[in-house]
């Protein structure tokens, strides 16, 4: 496993990193998801994701569980806070981030978050109380950094501007070769202000593992077949998207890897990302996907990939 420096902090984060969003705490048994847990430290994944509104609570503590024995300084720990929690809890006020953070932290089992990220951005909330909030949890020890996932070119520049306030460190946008929006804008910006991507989805939700296949039922015990886990990525399983994606097998064969490593090599290929996030049900998921980390690809190839999926990439200006 390689590791790069997550932005202008201290952190240094697996190339890999383990989410949890729709598996642990509810998509994915108890037992199974302990074993994917495992499975991450014994492969050199030292970074893990999670958020307060994962099944409301059920990732963090599933999490809590699993990491009360490891040495706190042996994981980098993120989560985040935004979503609903309750029919009065929700956004970056100041009450409720610092509502939010103590909850995070009472079901992480921890006296700190290594990274807290705003999951997304509050119109409903000033700009300056959030960072004002967020700068009051760095400084009670509560969280060591601070991210953001999801926020437009203009309200990360905001951010910036904000006198006194901490800096974000990271940022969590959705980026693959199926989905590049964050190179216009966001990358770019992120790099001149130390600021790393975190990016999550880096396989399309499984599309770009190449195990589904245009006008077949999605194989048994996959994530498109799960009634928790597979509404999220329905979009992605239109007929076009695969006959393009089918079409990268050879490529990755002629790489020497996996479809999954190619993607995710694919991803780690820009400078400005330090990790790439992805889940797993079963062990052997993270032991290909780990794989990715330092492989090294012919330039070519992932230029020709680029031109297969062209026409079904999504994108906006943005």
């Amino acid at each position: 496993m390689k590791y790069r420096k997550l932005g202008a902090s201290d952190l240094e984060v697996s190339e890999i990193s383990l989410g949890s969003w729709l598996t642990f705490g509810v998509g994915v048994e108890a037992d199974k998801a302990r074993a994917c847990v495992d499975r991450a430290f014994d492969l050199g994944i030292n970074f893990i994701d999670t958020a307060n509104v994962y099944g409301r609570g059920a990732a963090e503590s599933f999490l809590g569980e699993a990491l009360k024995d490891r040495p706190r300084d042996s994981y980098v720990l993120a989560t985040k806070v935004f979503g609903q929690m309750s029919d009065t809890d929700q956004g970056l006020s100041r009450a409720q981030i610092l509502k939010q953070i103590d909850a995070s932290l009472q079901r992480l089992k921890t006296d700190y978050v290594d990274l807290y990220q705003c999951h997304r951005y509050d119109v409903n909330t000033p700009l300056e109380e959030t960072m004002a909030a967020l700068t009051e949890v760095v400084k009670a020890g509560k969280a060591r950094w601070i991210g953001f996932s999801e926020w437009s070119p203009e309200q990360i520049e905001a951010s910036f501007k904000v006198a006194g306030a901490e800096r974000f460190i990271s940022s969590q946008p959705q980026y693959s070769l199926l989905y590049r929006r964050p190179e216009k804008k966001v990358i770019p910006i992120s790099a001149a202000n130390g600021v790393s991507q975190i990016v999550w989805s880096p396989l399309a939700q499984g599309v770009l593992s190449g195990k589904y296949a245009p006008g077949a039922a999605p194989p048994a015990g996959s994530r498109a077949a799960s009634d928790s886990m597979g509404g999220p990525m329905k979009s992605w399983l239109e007929p076009h998207i695969l006959e393009a994606v089918a079409k990268l097998k050879p490529l990755a064969a002629e790489a020497g890897c996996t479809m999954s490593q190619f993607a995710l090599a694919w991803v780690l290929r820009e400078p400005n990302v330090a990790s790439a996030i992805v889940g797993a049900s079963r062990p052997d998921q993270l032991d290909d996907n780990a794989a990715a980390s330092g492989l090294k690809v012919d330039p070519a190839l992932f230029a020709r990939a680029e031109a297969i999926v062209a026409e079904v990439r999504r994108e906006t200006a943005r």
